[in-house]
């Protein structure tokens, strides 16, 4: 799963080298677990805004901040939380008063479809038959740091550390559980709900904050006008509408 995610940024980095990006293209880099819901969003888009050929670079909030520091060629950012925004904006690379939280989503616990486990609180992830738990790497996959919070908070991050197996980003997790190759493993309630059939829900794991994802132009944008204006429409009705449809919540 990794593997497409990184195929499909190297694809879109291709892409936006200056010699080769029309100008009308507009590059979003977007946290992992928005695929789905942002994918229909630049279809939606780039109907609304004729000529305009939206690219995306899917994966870890992280990861993504590491890309644009590097100096990939990005117009928008989108993460999963607020503290990865916040890094980009003390390291000055987003654009002062761009930044804006467009949704909201829940951490969930979930195990493969067909698993007998009864997992009604964290607390339970400790019990023997549970052996792999997958959770994603907190320092760059922000639902595994929220993962990491969730555990602290009812003193089982450290108790289960030898039962961890980290993920790039929360999909990969979500593919983990799917495929049965760990037990339990902390993903977002959006991600849950994209299969449904080889995964379910055990328990909504509380945070201290709510989980909200802010959205911003990157200070040097190649198509600055074009990521305002997307920034505008997924705020918009037509936006929102699309991503509650993927389960993500108003902010």
């Amino acid at each position: 799963m990794n593997h497409c995610y990184w195929m499909r940024g190297l694809a879109a980095a291709m892409l936006l080298s200056p010699a080769l990006a029309p100008a009308a293209d507009l590059t979003v880099s977007a946290a992992a677990s928005l695929t789905n819901a942002f994918n229909e969003i630049g279809k939606a888009y780039e109907q609304a805004q004729p000529g305009t050929r939206v690219l995306f670079n899917f994966g870890s909030s992280g990861a993504l901040l590491q890309q644009i520091s590097r100096g990939a060629p990005v117009d928008l950012f989108a993460t999963a939380d607020a503290e990865t925004m916040d890094r980009a904006h003390k390291q000055n690379l987003i654009m002062s008063g761009t930044r804006g939280d467009f949704v909201s989503n829940k951490l969930v616990v979930v195990v493969p479809a067909h698993s007998r486990l009864q997992v009604s609180a964290l607390a339970d992830l400790a019990r023997p038959e549970v052996q792999r738990i997958g959770i994603g790497t907190p320092e760059s996959v922000p639902a595994g740091r929220y993962a990491r919070e969730a555990l602290e908070l009812a003193g089982q991050w450290g108790p289960l550390k030898d039962k961890y197996i980290f993920g790039q980003n929360v999909r990969q997790v979500l593919d983990y559980v799917a495929r049965g190759e760990v037990d339990a493993g902390f993903v977002y309630v959006t991600d849950a709900a994209l299969m449904k059939d080889r995964v379910k829900v055990a328990l909504r794991a509380e945070v201290k904050q709510p989980i909200r994802y802010p959205i911003a132009v990157v200070r040097g944008a190649g198509n600055g006008k074009a990521a305002r204006s997307f920034v505008s429409f997924v705020q918009s009705d037509a936006g929102q509408k699309i991503l509650a449809k993927y389960g993500f919540a108003n902010p």
